[in-house]
This record gives structure tokens, sequence and C-alpha cells, in this order.
């Protein structure tokens, strides 16, 4: 009797753990917090726009191998983008969640790319005994699985050139050249990534492929299209200013400004005030499209895989040029020639003008996402809410892309034809894109 007791108790005992192995659900809601946390700590660190356009692509591209796996709707990368193999196949481990090992791999690359490590794992660590918790057989079989496709996406990821970019000398400015860019108060700083054209693209043939137009020649001669651009800048400036926070251009300004590198001057003290770079702001906007149209999981991975090509391709066709053209910044010449007291009502960032960062990266952004979720996408744009400014609306993504484009002028730090050929710039990259890669084999994941 005694015997029957203890083989029932255990049983009952066996029975009741495995009662604790349920499947693991991975929502896109996990996705977005990662990613989010990645973001927090990208600005904490002080990435670059361009280092952090790489930040965000690696990750997504290993996320998006695993589901185009096991996902019809969706195809391999491999093949398309440049130097890309195939991942290691799934059916060789037992038991896994493609999803959870597409998460895993976004996290584990993420994780790399940052410096502060440790403010990633306190989230990684809590997700992963939640996981391991609720089923640690699934747990581990994907868990090894996603860490050896993100393996396998490292060693692709180490051969884009970046590590010797990191060895490479420091940007000489030209100081003879009167259009050559200086560096621009209040903290003068050198030009970042000069190098970043050497990077391997993903989608172009090659940096330049899409080479703008040259800017307007330089000329200081009043009748000249250059410095009628000049005065431009410095009159819409004035213009706007008189008006303050009352004026929509000054809002507009503002709230596209995702300049990582702002200072701040307190007498001798100087200190940074942090913010998200362009990139950062069109994947917060993939991440409200996601939401607002339900995305599941796995369209979510698509949406910001194809959004995070767009963006990288298009920082690196962009600063091409900026080192080619190498063009001096409004707030050097007004200084210089019209007004030594005037400021740009944003922070000139320290890179060449020509052609404007954020045109580039807003017109191929918008263009991948409008391929998503359809021309006339109306969203609310809460993304700079966290840095104290208010939402915008937008009835599509292409407009919000000129008005970030636009944005450059009004506060200061670009003439017009570098926003007007920054962002066809980007719309030509965002097109090929679109036309070159297959990623998708259906339609649009959502119409609004």
């Amino acid at each position: 009797m005694k015997r029957y007791i203890t083989l029932l108790m255990a049983g009952l005992i066996l029975a009741s753990c495995a009662k604790k192995e349920e499947p693991i659900i991975i929502s896109p809601e996990e996705l977005h917090n990662s990613i989010d946390k990645i973001v927090e700590i990208m600005i904490h660190d002080i990435f670059s726009p361009p280092v952090a356009s790489r930040i965000f692509a690696y990750p997504n591209i290993a996320a998006y191998e695993i589901i185009a796996q096991v996902n019809p709707d969706y195809q391999t990368l491999s093949g398309q983008i440049t130097d890309l193999k195939p991942i290691p196949k799934m059916d060789s481990i037992s038991g896994i969640n493609p999803q959870l090992s597409a998460l895993i791999a976004h996290m584990n690359i993420s994780r790399q790319l940052i410096f502060s490590e440790d403010k990633f794992d306190v989230l990684q660590d809590s997700l992963f005994n939640v996981w391991k918790t609720k089923n640690e057989t699934e747990f581990e079989a994907s868990k090894a699985y996603g860490l050896k496709v993100a393996e396998h996406i490292k060693g692709w990821m180490s051969k884009d050139n970046y590590s010797q970019t990191r060895t490479m000398p420091k940007f000489t400015v030209n100081t003879d050249e009167a259009s050559r860019w200086q560096p621009t108060p209040p903290a003068y700083m050198d030009g970042i990534e000069p190098h970043w054209s050497k990077i391997r693209p993903f989608v172009l043939d090659s940096a330049s492929q899409f080479k703008p137009v040259p800017p307007p020649p330089f000329s200081l001669e009043k009748d000249s299209d250059f410095y009628k651009e000049l005065l431009e800048v410095y009159n819409i400036s004035n213009k706007i200013t008189a008006i303050g926070d009352a004026s929509d251009e000054v809002a507009i300004a503002k709230f596209w400004d995702c300049n990582p590198y702002v200072s701040v001057t307190r007498g001798h003290l100087m200190f940074a005030t942090k913010k998200i770079t362009p990139g950062a702001h069109w994947i917060g906007i993939t991440k409200i499209a996601c939401r607002s149209t339900d995305s599941n999981f796995d369209d979510t991975v698509f949406a910001y895989t194809k959004t995070s090509l767009a963006i990288a391709d298009a920082f690196i066709s962009c600063w091409d040029e900026k080192y080619r053209s190498n063009l001096i910044r409004p707030e050097t010449l007004i200084n210089q020639h019209i007004d030594e007291n005037w400021k740009p009502i944003l922070q000139t960032p320290p890179f060449p003008e020509y052609t404007s960062g954020h045109s580039v990266v807003s017109g191929a952004a918008a263009t991948a996402l409008t391929s998503i979720f359809g021309e006339n996408f109306s969203f609310i744009d809460d993304t700079e809410t966290p840095y104290g400014l208010p939402i915008r609306k937008y009835t599509s993504f292409n407009t919000a892309a000129d008005e970030a484009a636009i944005s450059r002028m009004y506060g200061g730090i670009h003439y017009r034809a570098a926003v007007e050929v920054g962002v066809g710039q980007g719309r030509q990259i965002g097109a090929l894109l679109n036309s070159k890669i297959k990623m998708k084999n259906n339609s649009n994941i959502a119409q609004n």
C-alpha cells in the first residue's frame, strides 16, 4: 500500500511538472520592446546616425531570415543582398519555436553592437527567465538555433568593412578653400564617419549608385544661385524665429531634429543633450504602423527589416556624397558674411552639408514603408514625445518625409538643394529596394 501511495504521489508530481510545459507565444510587442530598449541604449551611448543604421539592420535581417524559413509568405534575402549566404537550416534541431529563435537572434546581435550591454541584459535575462519557466525544452532548443543563426550573421557582418573604417584617418579640414566644410559651434567637432561610403551596401551596387547632381556652384556673388539659397536660409530663419514657438515651421524643425550630438554650454560647462537619430525616428514610425495595423510577429519583423535596409543604404549613399562635395554649412557662411550673431534654430551637426542626411533617409524609409502599408496611410507620430515634443499627424509616409526634409531648412542647417535633391535621392534608393529585392510573396501586409 505504501509503495502504491509513493508511486501515485510521484506520478502526480510528474504530471504537475508536465503541466508547466506550455507553448511559448512570442508577440510583436516583445520585439517592439526589445528594439525600444536598444534605441534607449543607443541614445545613452551616443551613436552617430550612420553607425546607428547598422545597429538596426543586422539584427532585423537575422530575425527575418529565420522567419523566412517557415513562413511561405516570405523569401530569404540570401542571394539578394550583398554577400549574404543561407543561414543554417532549422531542421537540424527539433522542437524549435521560430519566432522565439528570431527574437533571440535579434537580441543577441543587437547586444553585441551596443556599448552598454549590461543595460540590455536586464531585459534579456528577464525574458529568458519567463520563457525558460514556461517551457524549458522549447526555450533551450530555440535559443540554441537563434544563437547559431546569430553567429552566421555576425560572420557576414564582420566583413562589411566597419572594423577597417575604425582605424582610418580622421577627416582633414581644408580651410584654404572657401566652399569646404568647417567644424561648427559650439563643440566644433571633427567630421564624423568620413569613410562611411566604404561600408558594404546591402542593396546598392555601390555607394555612388545614386550619385546626386552637384549642388549649385559655390559663389558669394549676390545674384548667384548659391548665394540666393544661403540668403533664403537666413531670411526664413529670421522670419520664423520672430514668431517663435507659435510658428509651425519652428515646431517642424524641432520635431525632426534627431541630432544625437547637441551640445549645451552653461558658463564653463559643456554637456550633451541626447536624442534619437533620423533612422531611429523612422524605426519608431515603423512600430507605429505595425501597431496600428495589428501586424503579427512575422509581418512586424518584415516591416522592420525592409525599412532598416532602406535606412542603412541611404546613409551609405548620402555619406558618399557628403564627403565628395564637402560643402560648407549655412551657419559658417552666414556668420562670416551676413550676420556674425546669427544662430540656426537647430544645432548644426558635425559633417558636410550636401546632401541632407535626414532627407535621404526619410525618402528611402518612406518609400519602403509605402510599399508595405500603402500610399494613403494616415498615422499619428508620437516618436518624439519622450523628448518633450508634441505629436504630429500625417496622411502618408511621403508627406512625413517631405516635412522631415524641409525641416532642415527651417532649422537653418541646410540649403534648399540639399533637402530637395536629398529626399529624391532617398526615394531612388527606396525604389531600388522595392524593385530589386523580393521579400514578400503576397501584396501589402496591411492597408489603412
